[in-house]
Parts: C-alpha cells; sequence; structure tokens
C-alpha cells in the first residue's frame, strides 16, 4: 500500500503535474484572448479581462463596423483555392516521381525540398512585379497562385511517400484491364491514397489561411484576408484589444474546427506517409 502510494506520488509530480504545467502554457493565451475579446471596452483597462459581466459587443462591432465578414470569405476563397491548385499539381506531380523513372529525378525531388529553405520574403518582390506586369495585383488569382508557392514542394514529398507505400503492380493491373494512365491514377492510386490526400488538404488549407506576406503585398482594398484585416485593428495611438482579440477568435476557428473533424483521418494519413514499403 504505502508503495502504491510512492508509485502515484511519483506520477504525480514527474507526469501529471509538468502535463498539467504544459497545457496551462500552451492554452493560457488563447484563454486570455478569449476573455479579452468578452470584456467591455470600458472594463478592460480598468478591471482587466473577466467573465463578469461578459457581452459579446466586440463580436457585433467586428463584423458590423469593420466587415468582418468579407475578410473572411476572402480567406476562404483563396485558402480552398489553393487547396484545389496545390492537390491537383502535388497529386500529378508526386505519382510522376513515384512511377517513372528520369533523368535528374532525384535532383528535382531534392529541389522542391530546397525551395522551402528560403525564406518568403524572398520571393515577395519578384511576385509582386510578375503579378503587376499581368494586371493581377489585388485578387484572389494572384494570392492563390503566390500561397500555392509555398504550399506545392513540400506537398509534393508528402504525396510522394505516400504513393512509394502503393505497389506498381496495382497500376499494371488497371491498365491491363483497359485504364489509362490517368484511369489508373483516378481508379486505383488515388482512393488508397485518400488519407494522404485529406492530410495533404490540410495542411495547404491551414498554410494559405494563416499566411500574411503575400496577402498583405498582394492584396489590397478589395482583396483583405484576415490575417491583413486583424493587423488593421492596431492603430498608431490605440490598440483595439477587444475588437483584435475577436478577430483572433473568429479566424482560428475554421482551421480549428477543420481539424477537429478531419483529425481521425489526417492523424492516419501522418502516420501513413511515414511508413515505407
Amino acid at each position: 500500500m504505502i508503495v502504491r502510494k510512492r508509485s502515484l506520488a511519483r506520477r504525480l509530480l514527474t507526469v501529471d503535474m509538468p502535463v498539467v504545467a504544459i497545457l496551462m502554457f500552451a492554452l493560457g493565451p488563447y484563454a486570455w484572448m478569449f476573455l479579452t475579446s468578452v470584456t467591455e471596452k470600458s472594463r478592460l483597462f480598468t478591471e482587466g479581462p473577466s467573465l463578469a459581466a461578459a457581452t459579446a459587443e466586440n463580436y457585433i462591432r467586428l463584423f458590423r463596423t469593420v466587415g468582418f465578414w468579407s475578410n473572411l470569405v476572402d480567406s476562404f476563397i483563396i485558402a480552398s483555392g489553393t487547396v484545389v491548385v496545390g492537390l491537383t499539381v502535388s497529386v500529378t506531380a508526386a505519382y510522376a516521381f513515384s512511377r517513372f523513372d528520369f533523368p535528374a529525378k532525384r535532383w528535382l525531388l531534392l529541389q522542391f525540398l530546397v525551395i522551402n529553405m528560403f525564406p518568403i520574403v524572398l520571393l515577395i518582390l519578384p511576385l509582386f512585379i510578375f503579378m503587376r506586369q499581368l494586371g493581377m495585383i489585388d485578387s484572389h488569382v494572384a494570392l492563390i497562385i503566390a500561397n500555392s508557392t509555398i504550399a506545392i514542394p513540400f506537398s509534393v514529398w508528402m504525396m510522394v511517400s505516400y504513393m512509394n507505400g502503393i505497389p506498381r503492380s496495382l497500376d499494371d493491373a488497371a491498365m491491363t484491364d483497359g485504364c489509362t494512365r490517368i484511369g489508373a491514377l483516378w481508379r486505383v492510386v488515388m482512393p488508397l491514397c485518400l488519407p494522404g490526400i485529406v492530410a495533404t488538404g490540410i495542411y495547404i488549407f491551414i498554410t494559405s489561411w494563416n499566411e500574411y506576406l503575400y496577402a498583405l503585398t498582394l492584396g489590397g482594398r478589395n482583396v483583405r484576408p484576415i490575417t491583413v484585416a486583424i493587423q488593421t485593428l492596431i492603430g498608431e495611438y490605440e490598440v483595439e484589444w477587444g475588437l483584435l482579440t475577436a478577430g483572433g477568435i473568429i479566424g482560428a476557428m475554421p482551421a480549428t474546427v477543420l481539424f477537429l473533424i478531419v483529425q481521425k483521418r489526417l492523424i492516419s494519413g501522418l502516420t501513413q506517409g511515414a511508413v515505407k514499403g
């Protein structure tokens, strides 16, 4: 009995309490944001964030005065478009790298990884000049193309690992039965690597949803994602903390809800990609 009590106390000190401390450290800023977002502006600087007399005033002002709804729509269009473009390119490119042998294959695949080593800020100026010459500044298409330059390289690496785990004999059997190469990809390979496609699509969506530098540079008055809209709430002489935290909570909700809905498929997709053969 004494030994059992000692083991429980040791587990409490070495496992439970450190885990609770880490959770409090990680979730503390989000709790502070929520408390600030439901606190009236007049009470925020006198009493501090609290649930006493909680109100939805900041959320109402966010949508009625700031027009945050249009910013959410812009972010959703850009993120969804990037997912479509990114998955289309990533799946087909990964299939080519997985199934075909061609000169400089390893070198080309390595370039996708090297691109991710460069900071995004290096690509902003060339992309801005390119989009300005095409007359695409302040448009959804410009931001979709720009975000795709971030998402596609790593997505190709993810999809190659999934497709390498699917035997090539299945492709050969499908083509023997009359499928074309595209038909084998669509009917055989893609259903088998669906968890990987879902995991890659979520990665692209979250990356595009949270992107700021491209949105600030290539966006404008007509297209303003939530990352830029939240930044405009920081004034030169005053910070609207209530609106700022409310915008942060609303902006984080879509990606959080999406993750909670597909978390099982996402985890299975990531673990499937980690196992080779």
